[in-house]
């Protein structure tokens, strides 16, 4: 029987910096093989994108990019700013130093395909990726590469923000109280068994409603909450938390910068949905996946 995989997935990018150590780290945890991972664009997109760059190469005795003036300088900020790529070799020689055995994958085509497909041929129990790429505007319009990738894929998701310079200390679960999150927080109990353990869950209250305890819709809701957190408590797996999950109304994002200052929280866990659909990202989950403050862990039940 093939013994289960991390994998580390990079786009050799400085977004990509913590991924290998991370899941080097995971994987001895989780006694896996350390599999590493790259995709790179198909050959006929990269084709297609040389000669497109060919084709605007300026021509004999047009201007430089000093005679454009602030275009010019803009332009050439942005060329400077560029992320260097990361040689392959080197990764793969830096995967080996962290675990023998490692291995790396160079593959092509579409990123959310490709490691999908990966992570079935290696029964990955965990797949690490780093930070999004942001684009202002496309991000606005589709879903993003890492969104794409991680609805694509069967297993829970690492997103590596920290270095890993330590264990985990203070995990923070956002709960919906449904079979992902617990899922994602059973998970977490296993890679940081010595973490200490919250779980917040925001209640959810008609549209343009305040909460108000005398108000009989918010008793409702404090009531189907409560029944719901109860049935969750009892998810075969999960960790001793600190105290029973906090339950109060207000914005989710600002919820979690505050709770998890206070607790100094390195981890947080959320299921890949709120619930509707087991397989498909909830809202929650990807404004996290855009720009998660630390680590942050997506589960899915199943």
């Amino acid at each position: 029987m093939t013994r289960p995989a991390v994998i580390a997935a990079t786009d050799r990018t400085p977004r990509s910096d913590h991924v290998l150590a991370r899941a080097a780290e995971v994987a001895r945890r989780l006694q896996a093989r350390l599999v590493v991972a790259h995709v790179a664009p198909p050959p006929s997109a990269e084709t297609a994108s040389k000669a497109q760059a060919k084709s605007k190469a300026k021509p004999a005795g047009a201007p430089g990019l000093s005679a454009l003036g602030g275009i010019g300088r803009k332009l050439k900020s942005r060329m400077a700013a560029a992320p260097s790529l990361r040689d392959l070799d080197e990764i793969e020689a830096e995967a080996r130093a962290l675990d023998p055995d490692a291995v790396l994958h160079r593959l092509q085509g579409d990123p959310a395909e490709a490691l999908a497909s990966l992570a079935a041929q290696e029964a990955a129990v965990l797949v690490v990726l780093g930070l999004h790429r942001e684009r202002r505007g496309l991000d606005a319009l589709r879903l993003t590469t890492m969104e794409r990738i991680v609805q694509a894929l069967t297993a829970p998701v690492l997103i590596a923000v920290q270095p890993p310079e330590r264990p985990w200390r203070v995990v923070l679960a956002l709960t919906d109280f449904s079979p992902g999150s617990a899922a994602s927080l059973a998970l977490a109990a296993r890679l940081a068994p010595e973490a200490r353990f919250q779980a917040l869950h925001m209640l959810t209250l008609p549209l343009g409603a305040r909460f108000r305890p005398d108000d009989p819709a918010c008793d409702a809701e404090i009531t189907r909450a409560e029944r719901a957190r109860d049935g969750f408590l009892m998810t075969p797996g999960l960790p001793a938390l600190d105290e029973s999950p906090l339950m109060v109304p207000g914005n989710l994002h600002q919820l979690l910068s505050v709770r998890s200052a206070e607790l100094d929280a390195d981890l947080v866990c959320i299921g890949l949905n709120s619930g509707r659909d087991g397989y498909r990202l909830g809202n929650y989950a990807r404004d996290l996946l855009r720009a998660p403050p630390i680590d942050l862990l997506i589960g899915r039940a199943g």
